[in-house]
C-alpha cells in the first residue's frame, strides 16, 4: 500500500496497551493532531497482536488488520506496545514513543518524555512538563463556589495515610461551608476511606463512585469547578487539573525519597501550575499565579507537526544534514 502524500490528511496509528493512563496520553496527543493537522486516527491494540522479540529487533512487523491505511506516523505509549512499535520501524512511517522507553531512543524517530524522568533533551526528544492528557484549558472558569476533590491511593511515591487525607478533606469543607463539593476517589483509593467519604454525602457534598462514572465525567466535573484539590500520588490527575486552568491545590502527603514522580510534582509547584496545601486560601480565592495553563498535548502536537507533518520538512532536514 502506498504511503500517503504529505499534502493529504496525515494518517496516524495509536498503539495502545489499553492501560487508562497510557491511552489517555495517546488520546490527548491524537485529539490535538486531529484538530491542528486534520489527522485521521487509528487505534491499534498491541495486546491483540503479540510481537516476538525477534520481530522487534529485526523490524519485521506481524500481520495486522489489512483495512488499516498506511500510516505517516506511528505513536506508542506503554511498555506493552514497544515490541510492536519497533517491529514497524521500516514501514515508511515515522515512529514516536511517549514516556521513557526501555530501549535506546535512537531506535525510533522521536520520543516525548516527562521532565521528571531526568533525561537530557536532544533534537529528536521533546521534554514535557508532567504528562500529556485529554483536558483542554477552559475559556472561562465558573464563578459558582464549587470545588472538586480527586483522591488517589497508596503508591510508591508518597506515604499514604487514610486519616491524613480524610482530615484534610473535612478541614476544607469546614473552612468553606458556603461551597459545594464533589469528591471522587479512584480505583486505588482504599475501601475503608471510600466508605468514610460516602458518609459525608449530603446537600452540599456529592461523593462520586469511581467505578460508575462515565468516560467524560472528569472533564465535565472540572469544567463546573472553581477550585480543584488533588492528592499528589497521581501525576496524571495533577496534570489534568493543572491543564484545565482551574486553580489547583495539592493535598499534603510525605514524599518518598528518590521518587521521580514526587520530583515532577514539585517542579509543577515551583512553576506555579499547582499550589501546596499551605496555600489553600490562595486556591480557594481563585489566584494561583499560573500565567497560562499547562497544555502539553497542544505543545506536543505542534512539535510533531513541525517535524513530520509539514510538507517539505523531511527534505529540509536532509538538506541540512552534515555528512561526517
Amino acid at each position: 500500500m502506498a504511503a500517503n502524500s504529505t499534502s493529504a490528511a496525515p494518517v496516524i496509528w495509536l498503539l495502545t496497551d489499553n492501560k487508562p493512563g497510557h491511552r489517555n496520553q495517546l488520546k490527548g496527543l491524537g485529539n490535538r493532531l486531529r484538530v491542528k493537522a486534520g489527522a485521521s486516527l487509528f487505534w491499534v491494540n498491541a495486546l491483540d497482536t503479540p510481537t516476538p522479540l525477534w520481530r522487534a529487533l529485526l523490524a519485521i512487523p506481524p500481520a495486522l488488520d489489512r483495512s488499516l491505511p498506511h500510516p505517516n506516523l506511528i505513536i506508542a505509549a506503554g511498555t506493552g506496545t514497544h515490541k510492536l512499535l519497533l517491529s514497524l520501524r521500516l514501514k515508511n512511517a515515522k515512529t514516536l514513543v511517549i514516556m521513557k522507553p526501555g530501549f535506546p531512543r535512537s531506535w525510533v524517530d522521536g520520543a516525548m518524555i516527562p521532565a521528571h524522568d531526568g533525561l537530557a533533551p536532544n533534537r529528536d526528544t521533546l521534554i514535557t512538563e508532567g504528562v500529556i492528557n485529554t483536558v483542554t484549558p477552559l475559556a472561562r472558569i465558573t464563578e459558582k463556589p464549587e470545588a472538586l476533590l480527586l483522591l488517589g491511593g497508596p503508591s510508591p511515591h508518597y506515604d499514604w495515610d487514610d486519616d491524613v487525607v480524610f482530615g484534610q478533606v473535612t478541614h476544607l469543607i469546614g473552612e468553606y461551608p458556603q461551597w459545594r463539593w464533589t469528591i471522587s476517589g479512584s480505583r486505588r483509593t482504599p475501601g475503608a476511606l471510600r466508605e468514610r467519604l460516602n458518609e459525608l454525602a449530603g446537600l452540599k457534598i456529592t461523593v462520586a463512585d469511581p467505578d460508575k462514572t462515565h468516560e467524560d465525567w472528569l472533564s465535565h466535573s472540572i469544567s463546573a469547578s472553581r477550585a480543584i484539590w488533588v492528592t499528589p500520588d497521581s501525576m496524571s490527575m495533577v496534570c489534568e487539573a493543572a491543564t484545565s486552568g482551574v486553580p489547583t491545590g495539592l493535598f499534603q502527603l510525605p514524599e518518598r525519597s528518590g521518587s521521580r514522580v514526587a520530583s515532577g510534582v514539585q517542579q509543577l509547584v515551583e512553576a506555579g501550575h499547582v499550589a501546596r496545601w499551605s496555600d489553600h486560601a490562595t486556591v480557594m480565592g481563585g489566584k494561583t499565579g499560573q500565567e497560562k495553563p499547562l497544555w502539553e498535548a497542544d505543545r506536543a502536537a505542534q512539535w510533531v507537526i513541525q517535524r513530520w507533518l509539514t510538507p517539505g520538512t523531511e527534505k529540509q532536514k536532509r538538506s541540512k544534514r552534515v555528512i561526517p
